[in-house]
């Protein structure tokens, strides 16, 4: 499903800068290859042709009330329209081989077609038969085509290129360390297991693992947090990251396509070719237009010269002007262009989005389903209630020290907190499923759960105190010593503190909320309570998540929060997989988001601008297609004698729109 960008070398730089006019599938590459300064150097050198053939023209000097006549102006005449009509129309030509080669007739079938027609008679009026020529409204119809072009183009530029900061995130040269020496090399040269050398206020040039030094690092091209990060020895470092105020050395641990940076542009990359279910039904749009464009046009040809009673020049002019500011540009930029900026704003802030079908989805979600250990909790035990003597903690240390299980962990870290000095037991004996047992200055010592107290028959006076500190969902250690119990310590999976806001968030935008976890059932109902979650699912195996989907899926679109790894089925089989806390992993292949911050904020961030993106695509087909209803039957005529548009403003008209469109799009870069 994921495609990987090249590894960041000197050609993936060129790569990524040719991107934005080499997408197979986007609506807005209608001139594929043809770059800003193409249109803008063809602009200027038709306008410099296009100014003689104005005042070569009759019809032009009958309007400005001069004559210019000479023996061969006819000739000149029509070699500086073929110059104009050809050179400049080239870009457009090929666009309609390629349109009707693919039977998908768009923008540049039209253009061609209003060129040539106009073209073609002009020339026939000269060398075949006695009439007026069209010369100088073609040529001017040219010029201003290529100037709607080049300016949109350089909007288009606008739009897209923030791909293309990306890659320049990465510095050119590193430091390469060579024993006691320094060597400066090419980023695209080093290879794993080299070190390299990062200076106060230098970008990180590749990712890699710290060796020596420490020092923060802001890593917000990645992940969007913008807080600095302080790294240290044995930890990960990515390329493109800003070092602050630390020299550290790096030991490469990745190259080419598999570092972050090169990932998250060949997501980027491919959510940006992917086509939503909104552009396909704006492909079909301009299809369309342009099958009416040409039938309204023939029939406007024919009212005009046969009913309208008019001159074949008249009609023409008509016939040209409609296919002209029918040419369905916007139409098809209307899309791609917010699909381009949208991306690139998720890409900022550590949303990867992969398929852009899900940015569409996620604004129609009805349930938010959150796996529950490691998204809405941190993942780790953590003590939350001591209860009884004062060495509860020193005691139960003491056993947990020689354990490697979750909750001895979780009393480990609270001792180390505490500063307390852990003493050493002798004699240390797990008692599967119930605790472990130790000596302490020749006293037994216990920790464990209720079973390994009733077990050793040991004197208890907190059993009441501790079955209700469980009743909110949390693991009951007892603490013994010698006969009887000590003191109680409870554990729990800690809420993250964003967790509440975001489900609070979520009801206020009108998402129902639900939760699955392999907990039991008091833990899972105490954990949705807590939050305010509207449904949850407890007791759920790994390979049973993608049935609770399903169960929800009857009631309305589910989008699916986890890590990545064994929530990938259920992913998978939401309407949108959001994997969430993937920090620079971000190659993975079951969901359509990933979020590279361990935050479930992100979500209503992702929700917020898919609502917005949406919102954009709606406003530029309403537009596109507002300004098609409108424009034509100006073009036809039905205004005439009061209004009738020449074929070179009809090209203005269409070229502004699509501007327009453009325009609104790159608004979306203001949304925060």
């Amino acid at each position: 499903m994921m495609k990987h960008s090249k590894g960041m070398t000197h050609e993936h730089h060129h790569e990524i800068s040719k991107h934005n006019h080499s997408k197979k599938n986007s609506g807005y590459d209608r001139h594929t290859g043809h770059s800003v300064k193409m249109f803008r150097d063809r602009f200027f050198i038709s306008l410099l042709i296009t100014i003689p053939i104005l005042f070569l023209s009759p019809t032009f000097q009958s309007l400005l009330n001069f004559s210019l006549d000479f023996p061969g102006r006819k000739i000149i005449l029509s070699i500086l329209a073929s110059i104009v009509s050809i050179y400049g129309g080239i870009p457009f030509f090929v666009g309609a081989v390629r349109e009707i080669k693919q039977k998908n007739f768009g923008m540049m079938t039209l253009v061609a077609l209003a060129v040539l027609s106009g073209y073609l008679y002009s020339l026939s009026a000269t060398f075949i038969f006695e009439a007026t020529d069209f010369y100088w409204e073609i040529s001017t119809l040219v010029v201003f085509l290529l100037f709607g072009h080049w300016m949109e183009m350089k909007a288009v530029t606008g739009a897209t290129g923030a791909l293309g900061e990306l890659a320049k995130l990465i510095p050119k040269q590193a430091n390469l360390v060579r024993g006691n020496n320094i060597i400066p090399i090419n980023t695209d040269e080093l290879k794993i297991g080299d070190i390299f050398l990062v200076k106060p206020g230098e970008k990180i040039p590749i990712d890699g693992i710290v060796v020596e030094g420490e020092t923060n690092v802001n890593e917000s091209m990645i992940t969007g947090e913008s807080k600095p990060i302080l790294k240290i020895k044995n930890d990960k470092v990515i390329g493109g990251s800003i070092n602050f105020d630390g020299s550290i050395k790096v030991r490469v641990i990745k190259t080419g396509k598999d570092t972050a940076l090169n990932q998250i542009v060949g997501l980027v990359k491919q959510a940006q070719e992917s086509k939503p279910r909104t552009q396909r039904i704006a492909d079909k749009a301009a299809n369309y237009l342009t099958i009416s464009a040409i039938i309204v046009g023939i029939f406007s040809f024919i009212y005009w010269i046969s009913i309208g009673n008019q001159t074949l020049v008249f009609a023409l002019t008509i016939a040209i002007t409609v296919v002209v500011i029918a040419c369905p540009h916007a139409l098809g930029l209307a899309i791609p262009v917010v699909t381009t900026i949208s991306t690139t704003i998720a890409a900022k802030n550590g949303m990867i989005i992969k398929d852009m079908s899900a940015m569409e989805i996620a604004e129609k979600i009805d349930y938010i389903l959150f796996d529950k250990t490691g998204t809405l909790t941190k993942g780790v035990f953590e003590v939350t209630d001591i209860v009884g003597d004062k060495k509860t903690l020193e005691y139960a240390s003491s056993i947990e020290s020689h354990s490697e299980h979750v909750i001895a962990k979780g009393i480990i870290q609270k001792a180390k907190e505490m500063k307390i000095k852990i003493p050493e037991v002798k004699q240390f004996k797990a008692i599967p499923g119930k605790g472990a047992v130790g000596k302490f200055i020749n006293n037994n010592i216990y920790a464990g759960n209720l079973a390994l107290i009733e077990q050793f028959k040991l004197k208890n006076d907190f059993k009441k105190e501790a079955e209700e500190i469980a009743l909110k969902g949390k693991t009951i250690v007892y603490v013994a010593y010698k006969t009887k119990v000590i003191g109680v310590i409870a554990l729990s999976d800690v809420i993250k503190p964003e967790a509440r806001e975001v489900i609070i968030l979520l009801k206020q935008m009108g998402i129902k909320t639900a939760m699955l976890t392999g907990d039991n059932e008091q833990t899972a109902r105490y954990v949705a309570k807590e939050l305010g979650i509207d449904d949850y699912f407890s007791e759920v195996l790994p390979e049973d998540k993608v049935k609770k989907v399903k169960e929800l899926q009857s009631k309305g679109k589910v989008a699916m929060v986890g890590d990545g790894i064994n929530d990938a089925p259920a992913l998978t089989q939401a309407d949108i997989g959001i994997a969430i806390g993937a920090g620079t992993e971000v190659a993975i292949q079951s969901a359509e988001v990933i979020l590279a911050k361990d935050n479930p904020l992100e979500v209503v961030k992702l929700v917020r601008l898919s609502k917005q993106t949406k919102n954009k695509m709606r406003q530029n087909l309403w537009w596109a297609a507002g300004y098609n209803l409108v424009a034509i039957p100006i073009a036809a005529g039905i205004f005439y004698p009061g209004i009738m548009l020449k074929p070179e403003w009809g090209a203005l008209i269409m070229a502004a729109s699509s501007i327009i469109v453009v325009g609104n799009s790159l608004l979306l870069k203001r949304f925060k």
